[in-house]
């Protein structure tokens, strides 16, 4: 589970999606195989979010990694890459590194 703060020691990658809306299913269900699969299992991997928009044109992938380090280690690691060609074939990605500087919850 993610886990969004300040005090978290990772790195998030976010990657945003663009996707025909006929293959926004085929995008989402690939990117669950391989965090299920691959990801998860990778060292330094904390969590993964998948987001698919209404429109069916967009999906986010919101991902926790515990360093900087560990998310390039993971773009070298040659098991990853068959899920990278198969989500290229349908989608166009955009992916950077951020930290958390803020956040706020309602106070209910």
């Amino acid at each position: 589970m993610a886990h969004i703060g300040i005090d978290q020691p990772v790195v998030t990658m976010v990657n945003v999606f663009t996707v025909e809306p006929a293959n926004q299913q085929k995008l989402v269900d690939i990117l669950i195989e391989a965090t299920d699969t691959v990801m998860s299992k990778v060292d330094g991997f904390v969590s993964a979010n998948i987001h698919a928009s209404l429109d069916g044109t967009r999906v986010v992938n919101y991902a926790q990694w515990k360093s900087e380090e560990h998310f390039t280690a993971m773009l070298q690691n040659p098991e990853v890459h068959p899920h990278f060609g198969e989500v290229r074939a349908i989608a166009t990605p955009e992916r950077h590194l951020y930290k958390v500087v803020y956040t706020e919850d309602a106070h209910v």
